[in-house]
């Protein structure tokens, strides 16, 4: 992994991304976005464990990662990131407790992050930005709920044609067995399944 000062193209999208919701001013902004460092990382680099805090909110300028859980030597992917979008064990970063889950590049990535303490600041010291995130957590809270209905309700093969079209790249950039892991098939059966589709 290596760490460097975000590039101003870098910099541009994580302003265009945060102005998807309204309310932000340029005092927050000039403020908020020099407090950001940009890694760049190989595929399969390992940013979070399982048991640790998460300390970092990531914003994905390039690449695709996972976020998943173990259980009895098997992993089971519960959400993709891709730009541009927030990434990271996110309960553990806003709870600063043991995160749950690991987070992985799949490709080679570029991520913006931001510090807790950085982050907590923004938060005691900007009520605008409060406002924002309670914006983005509703949003973030509906996907999560359409997720667990996925789980739920859905065969594996609704759950496959939903990321499909929710997400048609992913399967052009990463190996199958991570949608296997999402969708829970293994790799032999999602190879059945996609037979069965127009890729």
């Amino acid at each position: 992994m290596n760490k460097y000062i975000p590039l101003q193209h870098e910099i541009e999208a994580l302003k265009i991304y945060f102005n998807t919701a309204p309310g932000l001013s340029d005092v927050f902004f000039n403020d908020m976005l020099p407090r950001w460092d940009a890694i760049k990382t190989k595929r399969k680099q390992l940013l979070s464990n399982e048991g640790d805090i998460e300390h970092y909110l990531y914003v994905v300028i390039e690449g695709v990662q996972r976020c998943f859980y173990t259980h009895n030597n098997r992993e089971a992917t519960i959400i993709f990131s891709y730009p541009t979008s927030f990434t990271g064990v996110v309960d553990s970063f806003l709870t600063q407790k043991p995160a749950n889950s690991n987070f992985e590049t799949l490709t080679e990535s570029r991520l913006l992050r931001l510090h807790y303490k950085d982050f907590d600041y923004l938060c005691n010291q900007y009520p605008e930005f409060e406002r924002w995130l309670r914006l983005i957590l509703s949003h973030t809270l509906q996907g999560v709920l359409e997720r667990q209905k996925e789980l739920s309700m859905y065969s594996a093969a609704e759950k496959l044609e939903t990321l499909f079209k929710r997400s048609p790249h992913l399967f052009n950039l990463i190996p199958d067995k991570y949608i296997a892991s999402y969708i829970g098939v293994d790799p032999a059966t999602l190879s059945k399944m996609l037979n069965k589709i127009i890729l």
